[in-house]
This record gives C-alpha cells, sequence and structure tokens, in this order.
C-alpha cells in the first residue's frame, strides 16, 4: 500500500522515525518538508490530500506541532477524511466509523512509541460500512 506522508518543520523527526519504522510494510512517498526550518503546513497538507484523492486506494499521514493546522487544511478536500488521533483507540475507530484515509498526528504532544501504536492500529482497522457510510455520505456539502 501507498503512504503518502507529509510533514511541517515541528513534525520532521516524527516522519522520519515513522517511514523508519514501517520501512518494507508501506510505500512511502515524502511530500516534505525535509528540514525543520519554518514553513507553512497548508503547503503539505494540501500535496498530501491531492496526492491521496489521486492515488485510489492509497492513505496519508500528516504531521504538525499539534496536528489542527493539517487536519483543517486536508479536511477542505472534498473526499478527504483527516482525523486528528493521539492514540491507538482513536485511530482504530476514525477508521472503522469515519473510514479517514488521512491520519493526522500532533508531533509535540505525542510521543513517538504511541505515535508508532496508534499508526499500526489506524492501518489495521477495517470500515465497518453500514450504518457509519450513511453518515460519511452526508459530510460534503
Amino acid at each position: 500500500m501507498k503512504i503518502h506522508i507529509g510533514s511541517d518543520h515541528a513534525g520532521v523527526e516524527l516522519k522520519e522515525l515513522i517511514k523508519k519504522h514501517f520501512d518494507g510494510k508501506f510505500e512511502f512517498e515524502d511530500e516534505g518538508t525535509f528540514t525543520t526550518e519554518s514553513v507553512d503546513y497548508p503547503d503539505f497538507a494540501h500535496a498530501v490530500a491531492q496526492k491521496v484523492l489521486e492515488d485510489g486506494g492509497s492513505l496519508g499521514i500528516l504531521i504538525c506541532g499539534t496536528g489542527n493546522g493539517m487536519a483543517i487544511t486536508a479536511n477542505k478536500h472534498a473526499g478527504i477524511r483527516a482525523a486528528l488521533c493521539w492514540a491507538p483507540e482513536i485511530a482504530a475507530l476514525a477508521k472503522q466509523h469515519n473510514n479517514a484515509n488521512i491520519i493526522v498526528l500532533p508531533a509535540r504532544f505525542i510521543p513517538s512509541d504511541v505515535a508508532i501504536a496508534t499508526l499500526t492500529a489506524f492501518f489495521e482497522a477495517e470500515f465497518e460500512g453500514g450504518r457509519h457510510q450513511r453518515r460519511i455520505d452526508k459530510i460534503n456539502i
């Protein structure tokens, strides 16, 4: 499975740790940034969201300091369901109930081991469909 990943300057370190941890399990396409020099998070959120939309069946990971900016920006794209997650249970439910196609992590507020566990739960979860699909169908206006 292809994973489109992006971060701002606050998320670079966690992004690299994630790519290393899941190396061989997923094909990563890194949309940047690549340094800790200050950048504008929307540039990377838009890039990942667009790639997820274009590349059917792929998922995305976005990382910034709080995760809020990335989630808000990515969710401006119709068809993107970006979920801000900081615990494995939240990530599993984001996929099971909301069919999230981008997971957003708050780099400044999540230890690396919890981030890995959160991503693992997200990747292992399956969308449940049913009543949840009906609700998802009501998201885009």
